[in-house]
Parts: structure tokens; sequence; C-alpha cells
């Protein structure tokens, strides 16, 4: 079983998402905290961000959270966690998350949520990251993405082997049973970075 003391959750500040995003956010926060796993993402103050970092403190759990100094600058910042990161860029930033978390989860989101979580499963297709990659497929929003990927892997865009870089949760409770049981990713796998 792997050991998780921190996991990175990519996550939405949209405010108008359907509620069903906003409970999965406030279970999986709420989990986290009860596990004693510190939260990670990226440190903003409303939509999925908020919701699953207030549930994280509110549940005696700890929050911390990683943004570009533009973004405080510009006043996006939640300002009640327990540990915020500045950075200069996102680039940094998204390095950091993945560094400091020993697991990743990707809640539903736009366009930077899906950003970070392709370049998480980047990394792990070259070999930069080998930790467990989950995403929560929270009321089939994932469907599409999903069946894109497995289309790469059709017309061999992707190796076969490559289905194995990410997982797909339902629920909060699998998204993080499957963070301890996946293995760690092979550094071998470089070897099938290339088609």
């Amino acid at each position: 079983m792997n050991e998780l003391r921190n996991v990175c959750v990519y996550c939405a500040s949209s405010t108008q998402v359907d509620p069903v995003y906003f409970e999965a956010a406030d279970r999986l926060g709420n989990i986290l905290a009860r596990k004693h796993i510190n939260l990670i993402n990226g440190a903003g103050r409303q939509g999925l961000m908020r919701h699953i970092s207030d549930a994280a403190l509110k549940a005696g759990g700890t929050v911390t959270g990683i943004i570009p100094r533009f973004m405080v600058e510009q006043g996006w910042n939640h300002r009640s966690l327990t540990r915020t990161i500045q950075t200069e860029t996102m680039h940094e930033r998204k390095k950091m998350m993945i560094e400091m978390s020993d697991g990743i989860i990707a809640l539903p989101g736009g366009c930077g949520t899906m950003e970070e979580l392709l370049e998480a499963i980047t990394w792990k297709q070259l070999g930069l990251c080998l930790k467990p990659l989950v995403i929560l497929n929270t009321n089939r929003f994932y469907d599409p993405l999903l069946a894109l990927l497995g289309q790469a892997v059709e017309q061999k865009f992707m190796r076969e082997e490559h289905r194995a870089i990410w997982h797909v949760a339902s629920t909060p409770e699998e998204a993080v049973d499957l963070l301890y049981a996946i293995p760690y990713w092979s550094k071998e796998i470089r070897k099938f970075a290339a088609i």
C-alpha cells in the first residue's frame, strides 16, 4: 500500500457548475482530512478549489495552496489555507504541485484543469512522474476525454501500455482508495515513450 502524506488535486474555479461537483469536492476534502493527508491545490478562493479546501480545513485537515504571484495580486487566492506558496510562473506552480505530492487526483474542470491533467499524463509517459494518477469522473464528466485517450491508443498515437498511466474513479472514496493501491510507475516506461 502506498504511503500518502500529500495529495495534489486539480480542480476548477468556476462557481456556476452543477451542485454534484461541489458535493464531490466537499467529500474528497473531508476524506483527505480524516486520513491525515495534506491537500495540495492551486490555492483558488472560489469554485471547486474553494470547496475542497474549506471541507478539508473544516474537518481538521491541512491545505497547501500553490499559486502564481500575479493571481495573488488579482486577489484570486484563498486567504485561510494552512500554507500558501507563491510562484513566479504557472509552469513553476504545476511542477511544484506534482513534485510535492504522493499522488494526484483530477476533479472535473475547464481548460486549466485538463491541461494540468494532460501534463501529468505526459510526465508519466516520459517517466518524469511515477506517482499514482486518478481521474475522478463525477457525473461521467470525463467520458469524452477518456474516449479520446482511448482513440489515441487505438490509432497508435500512444502505446497500449500507456492505458495504465491513469485510473478512473466514480466516487471520491474510490479515488483515494486507488491512490493507495496503484503501483508506482516504472522509469522503464521511457523505452515505450515513442511509438
